[in-house]
C-alpha cells in the first residue's frame, strides 16, 4: 500500500469518528449547530486529528480513549480557522475551498461558532473519562489540550499575530507567534496521542520537541505556498500574508533560505524521532509530507 493509499484510510477512520461528535441540527439554537457542522464538515487535511492517532498507536495505544480528543482536536483547529476568517482578523472569504463561516452565516454567527466549537472541543474530550479507568491520564491529556489552546498557546499566539500585523517583526517575535499559533496545537495532538497511550515522561517531552520543530517548518512552508501558490491549489485566498502586511520567513530571508530552514527544522524533527521508544513508519512518512507539500 502507497502512502497516498494509507494516508486515505486514516482520513476516512478520523472523518468517521469526528462526524459521530458533531452535534445534532435540532432546537431553538439549530443556527449556531448547522454553522459548527458546516464549518467541521468543509474539509481539511484532519492533520492534528490523524497525528495524534498515529502516536498513540506508536507507542501501542489501544481503545476508544483517544476518539474524543481526536474530535477535539479538529473542532479546536476549525475553531482558530472560523476566527482567522473574521472581517476584524483576516477577513477572508473563502477557505478550504468554500464560503468562510461568517461570511457564509453573518459575522455574529461566525464568532459564535467559533466560540461554540473551542467550548465543545473541551466537553467532548472530557467524555474520555468514561472510555478510561486510567483517570489521571485523561485528566493530563485535558490539561495539555487547554494549555495548548489557550493564552499560553495558540490563543496567545494569535493574540501577537493581530497586534503586530503590519509592524515589521524580527526572527525572534516571528517564532514566538509561529510557536505558540501554529506549534502548540500540534504538539497538543501528538502529546495527548502519547499520554492517552501511557508513554513515559521521556518520551511525551520528546514527542513536544518533534512537533514542535515540524510545527515551525509546517507554518514556513505555509509562508512559501502564500507567494507561490494559486488560490485554487491552497483552497483559500493566496497573498493573504501580503495583504495583511504579515512579516513572515519569506518577507525576512526570501524563499530560498526559507526553504531551507525548513529543511534543517525536518532533519532534526525525524532525527529526534530515533529516540522515542516506539517506532511507526506512517506517522514518519506523515511528519515529512507536511514540509514538503505544495498546497
Amino acid at each position: 500500500m502507497t502512502f497516498e493509499e494509507e494516508l486515505a484510510l486514516k482520513t476516512e477512520e478520523v472523518e468517521e469518528i469526528i462526524e459521530r461528535f458533531l452535534p445534532r441540527e435540532e432546537g431553538l439554537q439549530k443556527t449556531i449547530f448547522e454553522a459548527v457542522n458546516y464549518s467541521v464538515r468543509a474539509g481539511g487535511k484532519r492533520l492534528r486529528p490523524i497525528l495524534m492517532l498515529e502516536t498513540f498507536r506508536l507507542f501501542d495505544g489501544h481503545g476508544k480513549t483517544i476518539e474524543p480528543f481526536i474530535a477535539a482536536v479538529e473542532f479546536i483547529h476549525t475553531s482558530s480557522l472560523i476566527h482567522d476568517d473574521l472581517p476584524c482578523m483576516d477577513n477572508d472569504t473563502l477557505r478550504r475551498g468554500k464560503e468562510t463561516t461568517w461570511h457564509k452565516y453573518g459575522e455574529d454567527m461566525g464568532v459564535l461558532s467559533g466560540d461554540a466549537l473551542m467550548m465543545y472541543a473541551m466537553e467532548t474530550a472530557s467524555d474520555a473519562f468514561s472510555y478510561n479507568l486510567n483517570t489521571r491520564n485523561v485528566g493530563t491529556a485535558l490539561g495539555i489540550l487547554a494549555k495548548k489552546t489557550g493564552i499560553y498557546g495558540m490563543i496567545g499566539g494569535q493574540t501577537v499575530d493581530v497586534e503586530e500585523t503590519g509592524k515589521k517583526l524580527t526572527e525572534e517575535q516571528l517564532d514566538f507567534i509561529y510557536s505558540l499559533k501554529t506549534c502548540a496545537l500540534l504538539e497538543a495532538a501528538m502529546m495527548c496521542g502519547a499520554v492517552l497511550a501511557d508513554a513515559s515522561h521521556e518520551d511525551v517531552l520528546n514527542v513536544e520537541k518533534i512537533a514542535h520543530k515540524i510545527g515551525m517548518a509546517f507554518q514556513i512552508r505555509d509562508d512559501i505556498l502564500d507567494v507561490t501558490a494559486t488560490t485554487e491549489e491552497l483552497g483559500k485566498n493566496a497573498g493573504s500574508d501580503e495583504k495583511n502586511e504579515k512579516t513572515t520567513y519569506v518577507t525576512l530571508y526570501g524563499i530560498e533560505e526559507a526553504e531551507k530552514k525548513v529543511e534543517a527544522l525536518t532533519e532534526e524533527a525525524v532525527h529526534e524521532m530515533e529516540n522515542l521508544t516506539g517506532e511507526n513508519r506512517f506517522l514518519r512518512e506523515l511528519l515529512l509530507s507536511l514540509v514538503r507539500r505544495n498546497k
